[in-house]
């Protein structure tokens, strides 16, 4: 696969991408463009769409004052889509857009705002979402966009995993004190890594009943973050990249 380029500006699109196509911009990606990185025809920006990879294109005038981008030739291919599910207890507004970043730079291929006893934020703006699942994207070279889902109740967001993918539940109580060695036992000898999903709770933590239910499902690995309390949004980071190292794609 090629290396990434950061040199060039990047921007996610939502056109189908071939060579020699022109792609039309909306208003704000014409505004970045053109007053804010002062770039002129003919000038390199970098173009994805989530679906055909990345290709290199270039600023075209589109009529007075408009702009659009004529693509040249791929840079990348698409990569396979990922299959780790993110569900989190939503935060309030600035934590959860870093939240949100994190968890696009760290290989989520899907976010399951999920709504429990003691979940802080009582409304979830899924457009802000994805407009932060774009953001990280584009700032990151990441080319497969995750999936956002609307803001569900945690049981129904259980049932909807089905029951062939390993959750692991964040637990500061788990039996098991190192996180590496529960994890480990995730993947049979000689087998292959189920599909995987990650839950962290809210700052106020699980209900007991929440609890008790995650403890009774199959296939749920409950893992210690360490000797410290961790706030929602860190505990994020940490637990995805346990699992990205453990079991994902980070081996």
């Amino acid at each position: 696969m090629a290396r990434y380029e950061f040199r060039s500006p990047r921007l996610h699109v939502e056109a189908p991408l071939a060579a020699g196509r022109r792609v039309p911009l909306t208003a704000p990606q014409q505004h970045y463009l053109r007053d804010v990185l002062r770039l002129d025809p003919g000038d390199p920006v970098l173009v994805f769409n989530g679906r055909d990879g990345e290709w290199r294109a270039a600023v075209a005038e589109e009529g007075r004052r408009a702009i659009a981008l004529d693509v040249a030739a791929p840079t990348r291919p698409q990569p396979p889509p990922g299959d780790l599910h993110y569900l989190f207890a939503p935060l309030k507004r600035a934590r959860l857009d870093y939240l949100v970043q994190k968890a696009v730079e760290m290989g989520a291929s899907r976010l399951v705002p999920v709504m429990t006893r003691h979940t802080q934020a009582e409304r979830v703006n899924t457009g802000r979402l994805r407009a932060n699942v774009v953001e990280a994207a584009e700032q990151c070279g990441i080319l497969a966009l995750p999936e956002v889902d609307e803001p569900q109740p945690l049981a129904r967001a259980l049932d909807a995993l089905g029951a062939g993918r390993c959750l692991v539940f964040c637990d500061e109580d788990a039996p098991v004190a190192d996180p590496l060695a529960a994890l480990a036992a995730v993947r049979p000898v000689g087998g292959a890594v189920p599909p995987l999903a990650v839950l962290i709770g809210p700052e106020g933590g699980f209900s007991e009943e929440e609890r008790e239910a995650l403890t009774r499902r199959d296939g749920v690995v409950r893992l210690a973050l360490g000797p410290r309390i961790l706030r929602a949004d860190t505990a994020a980071v940490a637990a995805l990249a346990l699992v990205q190292a453990v079991l994902g794609d980070w081996r």
